[in-house]
């Protein structure tokens, strides 16, 4: 039987300044499944992470996410003031006030951060701070981990690691992981679902039922070519030229397809 979804985004649709965010986009996040959101710049990746997390109401379109979910979130970056006092301690026990000092080390530990916890935040190096976001979100004990690019700064094979940290976690803990990277040829491995979005959603799948698909390789180029299963979704609108999605039409643009 499938676990309810800990988040279910169905139709949503969002426009800003005359211009479409997001047409018609869908998805779950289901307990320890992993979902991870790819997409050029200016795809709506960020702004759908948002109405995931009901930080946007869409024009159209249902969200909803389970009672009294808690969720950590890892930014895509974090700028924090040069002269201001912060210690990786405070900034664990902002989010988590309640952790005692073992369970602030136990999370730094389990993402390769354990050295860290005396130094102020802002002598971080990027990988480690990007690590440090990582241990402060899961020592909320979340039902759903929120992930934006959640390897910037970090080294490949910082990243790998990174990965698999994630993996391990919703896996053993049965949190369900939404995720926007662009690393595509690292990311796949930790993956359950890719959701290719360019505004709506182009395609989606599995990683390991198929090596390639032209409709990533369309959008992305031939450089991320790997082992991602996708199917394409039917639709009958047509893609102009500053990306939005207009009326109905015969063929199809990049990144979609009329086959399912």
């Amino acid at each position: 039987m499938t676990a309810p979804a800990l988040v279910s985004i169905e139709g949503a649709s969002l426009v800003r300044g005359g211009q479409t965010v997001l047409s018609g986009v869908s998805l779950a996040v289901r307990p320890g499944r992993i979902v991870t959101i790819v997409g050029p710049n200016g795809a709506g990746k960020s702004t759908l992470v948002k109405v995931a997390l009901g930080l946007l109401a869409p024009d159209s379109g249902k969200v909803t996410r389970a009672e009294g979910m808690v969720v950590g979130y890892v930014p895509q970056s974090l700028n924090v003031e040069p002269t201001l006092p912060l210690s990786v301690r405070r900034f664990l026990s902002m989010a988590a006030p309640r952790a005692s000092r073992p369970e602030q080390e136990a999370a730094l530990e389990r993402v390769g951060a354990g050295h860290v916890l005396g130094r102020q935040v802002v002598q971080l190096s990027g990988g480690e701070l990007q690590r440090v976001m990582l241990a402060r979100a899961v020592l909320r004990r979340p039902r759903l981990l929120v992930l934006d690019e959640p390897v910037g700064g970090v080294d490949m094979a910082g990243q790998a690691e990174i990965y698999d940290l994630i993996a391990d976690f919703a896996r053993t803990q049965g949190t369900g992981v939404l995720m926007v990277s662009h690393d595509l040829h690292v990311v796949m491995a930790a993956t359950d679902e890719v959701v290719c979005l360019n505004r709506h959603v182009c395609c989606a799948g599995h990683p390991e039922a198929v090596s390639r698909h032209p409709e990533y390789l369309a959008l992305f180029g031939a450089r991320v070519a790997n082992s991602l299963a996708v199917y394409t979704h039917v639709h009958d609108h047509q893609h102009l030229a500053d990306g939005s999605v207009g009326g109905t039409e015969h063929g199809h643009g990049p990144g979609c397809s009329h086959h399912g």
